[in-house]
């Protein structure tokens, strides 16, 4: 690993468990694979919050729309392999819906989202688990309703889950194997992953972390059941561990054989459509497309009842994190984006080599908030933990003594003054007197109510 991924990593796991507690998230496992193997991997908080379960590194998470990807992936192995071609249209191979809008579809379009199909049908309440998902059957009905094509192909991106559904038939016909076989065989068990499969599986339900409803209509949070996702699984079936998500996805970056040719992936990773108002997100052929900062990167989401989470890959400094979350309203985006922002920080500056600046490290608190010292790129930064992005706006500090000297940041950070930093004798620290002049305590020393007594 380079210097500065380590320092990032180093931060990046007290700023996961930072916002664990302060998001109140019931579990989070993160996971990064950089080089050639596993950088990082933690897991935080709890994978049960009624039986006060641990969460692991080995809990199961559903990873939702991640499985995109693995259909995308088994759709360009097809394609490699002379049986499937992007162009066929999916009555080609799905003969139950010939001579209907959506049997029209190419392949292409419905890998793009562009095949213009409704994004859950006229009555998803599986997405709350007050039915079923559809089975083959249910879906093929779906898939004849004209008014599935809601809107002309290649008119706009327009996300569908059902779009997927097909996938998976033509996937079924193409491979002439049931979608969750053929995808375990030529995608899981190719790259000998134990975390990572298609569909609930009843014999493994006590490796799943629980899921959690979510605090914006309630106080607190409800378990939710885990359900299988049938003829939609090649939409959002797939469960994993952040552990074996980051190594499948590591088979994406160039050069890896292991899953198909260069060719294949990057015309998968193409950006074909601008997916919103901000034109830096992007989407590809079952891979999402985006920037973090002004880096771009790939990779997928996942929203299931009770599991939000998120995957990105750099593939210049051929780094991949997953962040899964047991929560509905987990923030996993913003935790899977956080380890990119720190090395774009670290990596935004010449580095300096300046030794004994990480004693000055760590979290502080008094009773206007939390403040971190943080060494990225050998250059010490005051940033705040409880906001969105970690190395939004930092205060760049140079060491004198013992004391930093605020060099860099807005005109509300107290530009031009100094921390002063109170050691004891074993060199840890028991005070930082603030730039504004406020004393502020590690924060394992913080005690609120001491805090908040008026002095006589």
């Amino acid at each position: 690993m380079t210097e500065s991924l380590t320092e990032a990593l180093a931060y990046y796991d007290s700023w996961l468990a930072f916002n664990q507690r302060y998001q109140r998230v019931p579990g989070i496992q993160v996971a990064v694979y950089a080089g050639d193997a596993i950088a990082f991997s933690a897991a935080y908080g709890l994978a049960d919050v009624e039986n006060d379960v641990p969460l692991t590194e080995q809990h199961l998470f559903r990873i939702a729309s991640h499985s995109k990807t693995f259909t995308a992936t088994a759709v360009f192995q097809l394609v490699e392999q002379g049986r499937l071609r992007l162009d066929d249209k999916a009555e080609q191979h799905v003969t139950e819906i010939v001579g209907t809008p959506l049997g029209q579809r190419t392949v292409r379009e419905l890998l793009a989202h562009a095949g213009g199909v409704t994004r859950d049908g006229l009555d998803a309440d599986w997405w709350q688990l007050s039915t079923s998902f559809p089975d083959r059957d249910e879906l093929l009905a779906v898939l004849r309703n004209e008014s599935s094509a809601v809107i002309p192909e290649n008119d706009r991106f327009k996300y569908s889950n059902i779009g997927y559904g097909l996938l998976g038939l033509v996937i079924e016909a193409a491979s002439g194997t049931p979608y969750n076989t053929y995808v375990q065989t030529a995608i899981v068990d190719k790259l000998g992953l134990t975390g990572l499969g298609p569909e609930l599986d009843p014999a493994r339900l006590t490796e799943y972390a629980a899921g959690y409803s979510a605090l914006a209509y309630a106080d607190t949070r409800v378990p939710i059941e885990h359900i299988d996702t049938r003829a939609l699984a090649s939409a959002t079936g797939f469960f994993g561990n952040a552990r074996d998500l980051v190594t499948y996805f590591s088979a994406h970056l160039p050069g890896d054989d292991r899953l198909l040719s260069d060719k294949s992936k990057r015309e998968m990773q193409h950006p074909l459509w601008t997916t919103g108002a901000d034109d830096k997100a992007r989407y590809g052929l079952g891979i999402a497309v985006t920037k973090v900062g002004d880096v771009d990167v790939f990779g997928h989401g996942g929203g299931y009842p009770g599991h939000i989470t998120r995957t990105l890959v750099d593939p210049e400094r051929r780094l991949v994190v997953s962040a899964l979350t047991n929560a509905i309203d987990g923030p996993a985006a913003q935790l899977a984006e956080g380890l990119l922002r720190l090395l774009n920080l670290a990596d935004s500056k010449d580095r300096v080599e300046e030794a004994g600046l990480g004693r000055f490290t760590g979290r502080f608190a008094n009773l206007w908030g939390i403040t971190d010292f943080v060494l990225l790129g050998g250059r010490l930064y005051a940033t705040d933990p409880s906001g969105p992005n970690p190395a939004e706006e930092p205060q760049e500090l140079e060491a004198d003594g013992d004391t930093l000297r605020v060099t860099g940041g807005n005109g509300y950070g107290s530009y031009g003054e100094s921390y002063r930093f109170a050691f004891d004798a074993d060199g840890a620290v028991e005070s930082v007197r603030g730039s504004s002049g406020l004393t502020m305590r590690p924060i394992d020393k913080f005690t609120l109510s001491e805090r908040v007594t008026v002095a006589k």
